[in-house]
């Protein structure tokens, strides 16, 4: 049986990989971006969502992975956000980017340990 906080970091990973997902491309489609960088954006986009799967089955290194993955989202958004971005902006935008796979990573591996530990 999976403990609700698993649960709660499964639906936190998806939700933010899927949001993201999404919005890379709306955005590329309502900007009428060029298909290149559509797929690209839809890449990464991809790539959010394998994160946010990984640790369903590798718990310990999925949450690590899923965590350092947030840290360095987080520190290339801080480094290449928009500079006309309203600085509020930017911290809200670094928050969601990088803060939902570092909590979910954080909440997997503390799981994995806690399991370990019983054991």
């Amino acid at each position: 049986m999976k403990l609700p906080m698993v649960i709660i970091a499964r639906a936190l990973a998806l939700l933010w990989a899927g949001f993201w997902a999404f919005f890379f491309v709306a955005e590329a489609r309502a900007w009428e971006t060029p298909v290149r960088v559509t797929v690209l954006w839809a890449g990464v986009g991809l790539l959010f969502l394998i994160l946010a799967l990984v640790p369903w089955g590798w718990e310990r290194g999925g949450g690590a992975l899923l965590a350092v993955a947030g840290l360095l989202i987080g520190v290339a958004y801080a480094i290449w956000a928009p500079p006309r971005l309203p600085f509020p902006s930017r911290v809200i935008t670094n928050l969601l980017l990088g803060g939902p796979p570092l909590a979910a990573g954080i909440v997997f591996w503390m799981h994995h340990r806690a399991v370990a530990a019983r054991t």
